[in-house]
């Protein structure tokens, strides 16, 4: 992991130790990297809760609940899937924000709609009981495989890193 990786995880942990909030995540084509690089910080027990890895559009559907239909439809690589993606995920953990990736990092799987690259990311927060708020975008990354995924990583860092900050 990068130094870069591990302050962007640091400020996180700080800031989320200073809101009293927890964090979680929903990853695919990251296979547990967000995950990784949150608990590379020590202490992030305090404000990690969990993740979970749903690689399979199954796992996607039966734990975080996302709709068959849009991912028959769709694919796992859409607005809507990830988005459903990180309210799943938020609402299966004590936490109050989470972030939700899904896309291709290649080097196949890419097509002419969504070439390798291609990635969603989604953020999910709320308080208590008021609504909650989703944030999500289209990447488009470059490079091998590691470097589509490391990108992925620290894109998600940086939007919970925002999220936190603004409520200070």
């Amino acid at each position: 992991m990068s130094d870069d990786m591990l302050a962007l995880a640091e400020r996180l942990g700080a800031a989320l130790q200073q809101c009293k909030w927890q964090v979680t995540a929903a990853e695919s084509c990251t296979g547990g990297a967000v995950a990784a690089a949150i608990t590379a910080v020590p202490g992030a027990s305090a404000w990690f809760e969990g993740s979970v890895v749903s690689y399979s559009n199954r796992i996607k559907h039966e734990v975080l609940g996302v709709d068959s239909t849009d991912l028959s439809r769709l694919g796992a690589v859409s607005e809507p899937v990830v988005r459903q993606m990180a309210v799943g995920v938020l609402n299966r953990f004590d936490a109050n924000l989470a972030v939700a990736v899904s896309g291709i990092a290649g080097p196949d799987g890419g097509t002419e709609d969504k070439p390798v690259g291609t990635v969603w990311i989604a953020w999910a927060h709320g308080e208590g009981q008021e609504p909650v708020t989703v944030d999500a975008r289209c990447m488009q990354f470059s490079g091998d495989r590691h470097e589509v995924q490391s990108q992925t990583v620290a894109e998600a860092l940086r939007g919970l890193l925002f999220i936190a900050e603004s409520h200070l």
